[in-house]
């Protein structure tokens, strides 16, 4: 795309003036607003000022060695060297021309392939998944897709809570409280009532706990009853999340829970024992600041009572158990000998952050050749918030479980769904529904900066005006049905752009790989929310200003092309962010 090519060529003049400059710096971004021309760039001023010399007569230096002319009109200087490149009106035929021909969809597939592990979601066993897992769920899925789309290599781990204390009180509900017709009815609240029961009887009485704690004892040891009944809750759990994970359209490359890594426990302690990582201290295992970090940013150290104070990574507790940095650091090794991928991604709320910092920093003293071969990352998000600025709940306190919330949405939508259409079966109100009401959710998750916090609002979310999924995916019905309506376009009318919306739309489309790129690469789906909500606008106002069926050729033909364009990138874009588009609203 002509982003790329600009670049390039630019790179190339600033390496033939200033051969030791760093080209990594030099970038080419859209422009800011339509009057400085598609694209700008102010990087030349950080290359004079490291040099010492005046930014504009560099840039005029460069200007004269750059080769545009084929695409661009002359390039503008402004400022104290600021560079405005303004495409010639034959390059945007000529871009749009393509698209229509199939040769590509304004964006490239990388040129440098990556491998990348993500993992995302990570429900718990027994537990109903509730509202926050959206957050996970839904910006996991939209990272795997975007990176699959411009061709990294992918894998997806759902890294399930299978393993831990809980298992042995739900140990003692299922062989002493279990009610089987309620189980058959709604496994997870059956297995959820257990647990709270016998939770409340554990806080109340240290015998209970004593039982619980033996009945953990033997599924650790392997006592085959009890690894029954552990097995039979996964399996029954594994049901509630295909379930939610099918209307949500998600799917997993691998799903390894925490007892997987069961068995490599003891030697990750053992090893990080022996490198001399890990120190005991008061029975337990654990890991301390090396003292390399400045405190403040030591997640090992913890400023209280006026001095700083040991907060080590636990990895065997003194009881001899393990947790979840033992855990997550056998996971680890396990994606790297498995995939041997540049990139391992964590999708968890930002309140981990501090585990996620501790994690990298011991698995880098504990394997740092390792470590210098794979870029580690926490995508971490904020909470969802009720009117009350308070973490949403339903009325009566408890957590939203997502399957109701999901419901309600397609119920909200197929009551207004009724309302504009009657004319459709029941059945086709109902797919609507579907569509509209699980875009909308995830829409509005996606949406803002991932590490805000948000208010839910069903009013905002399923509104047919402003930045919500049913306003684009009512955009994308219309710009589709111009072209079902139109039949087929005569290619040979070719493309003409005479109209200040046609080439603002053009322009728009443009844009489309660099903001899949930035999105991708900053982790920020919410920047293709963006860039897609404008499309629409941009798709809106066109459609507003530009007679399409009842103009002649060649703008008939012409316009057809850029509403099948507009419906194609909204449709991907859409899609990469996991949201389905349907023909008719």
């Amino acid at each position: 795309m002509f982003h790329s090519v600009i670049e390039a060529r630019l790179r190339l003049a600033v390496a033939a003036v200033v051969p030791t400059a760093n080209l990594t710096v030099v970038q080419v971004r859209p422009a800011t607003e339509s009057r400085f021309g598609e694209f700008q760039s102010n990087s030349l001023m950080s290359i004079a000022r490291s040099l010492g010399i005046n930014p504009r007569q560099l840039a005029a230096d460069i200007v004269a060695r750059l080769e545009l002319g084929d695409i661009c009109a002359p390039v503008e200087i402004a400022g104290p060297g600021f560079l405005n490149f303004r495409l010639l009106p034959a390059a945007l035929v000529g871009l749009v021309t393509d698209a229509l021909a199939g040769q590509h969809l304004f964006f490239e597939p990388t040129a440098r392939s990556k491998s990348i592990v993500i993992d995302f979601s990570s429900p718990n066993v027994a537990k109903p998944m509730h509202v926050g897992h959206i957050r996970s769920t839904g910006i996991g899925d939209a990272l795997q897709r975007l990176w699959r789309l411009l061709g990294h290599r992918v894998v997806t781990d759902n890294h399930i809570g299978d393993w831990g204390t809980q298992f042995g009180k739900l140990l003692v509900g299922w062989k002493t409280l279990l009610d089987r017709v309620a189980l058959e009815a709604d496994p997870i609240a059956e297995m959820e009532r257990l647990y709270r029961e016998v939770n409340t009887r554990c806080d109340a009485d240290p015998l209970c706990l004593d039982v619980a704690r033996r009945e953990l004892v033997l599924l650790q040891a392997g006592d085959p009853e009890n690894l029954s009944i552990w097995q039979e809750m996964i399996r029954l759990s594994q049901v509630q999340f295909d379930t939610i994970y099918g209307r949500l359209g998600v799917r997993f490359d691998v799903v390894l829970g925490e007892s997987f890594y069961n068995s490599e426990l003891a030697g990750v302690v053992g090893s990080l024992l022996s490198a001399g990582v890990a120190r005991e201290s008061e029975g337990a295992v654990a890991v301390f600041s090396d003292g390399k970090l400045a405190p403040k940013e030591d997640p090992f150290l913890i400023h209280k009572e006026g001095e700083w104070v040991d907060i080590p990574a636990l990895i065997r507790k003194s009881d001899g158990g393990f947790n979840y940095m033992t855990t997550d650091l056998a996971t680890l090794v396990h994606r790297l000998k498995t995939w041997n991928p540049d990139e391992i991604i964590y999708v968890v709320d930002d309140r981990q952050s501090a585990h996620f910092k501790s994690l990298f920093l011991v698995f880098e003293r504990w394997q740092p050749e390792a470590a210098n071969g794979v870029i580690l990352r926490h995508i971490g998000f904020g909470k969802i918030l009720g009117d009350d600025g308070k973490p949403f709940k339903t009325r009566s306190g408890d957590t939203v479980k997502l399957g109701d919330l999901l419901n309600e949405a397609e119920e909200r939508t197929l009551k207004v769904v009724a309302e504009k259409r009657p004319d459709l079966s029941l059945s086709e109100q109902k797919e609507i529904a579907r569509v509209v009401g699980i875009g909308a959710v995830k829409w509005q998750d996606l949406l803002p900066n991932r590490q805000s916090d948000y208010v839910f609002s069903w009013d905002k979310m399923l509104a047919l005006q402003g930045n919500t999924a049913p306003y684009l995916q009512y955009q994308y019905t219309r710009a589709s049905k111009v072209v079902r309506d139109a039949g087929d376009r005569d290619a040979d009318q070719g493309v003409v752009l005479t109209e200040a919306a046609e080439l603002a739309l053009v322009r728009h489309l443009m844009n489309f790989g660099f903001t899949l790129q930035a999105a991708a690469e900053e982790c920020r789906p919410n920047y293709l929310c963006n860039y897609l909500y404008e499309l629409a606008s941009h798709f809106s106002r066109f459609y507003e200003a530009c007679p399409v069926l009842k103009v002649e050729e060649p703008a008939r033909s012409s316009r057809i092309g850029l509403c099948e364009l507009a419906a194609r990138v909204l449709k991907l874009g859409l899609n990469t962010l996991g949201i389905e588009v349907t023909d008719r609203m």
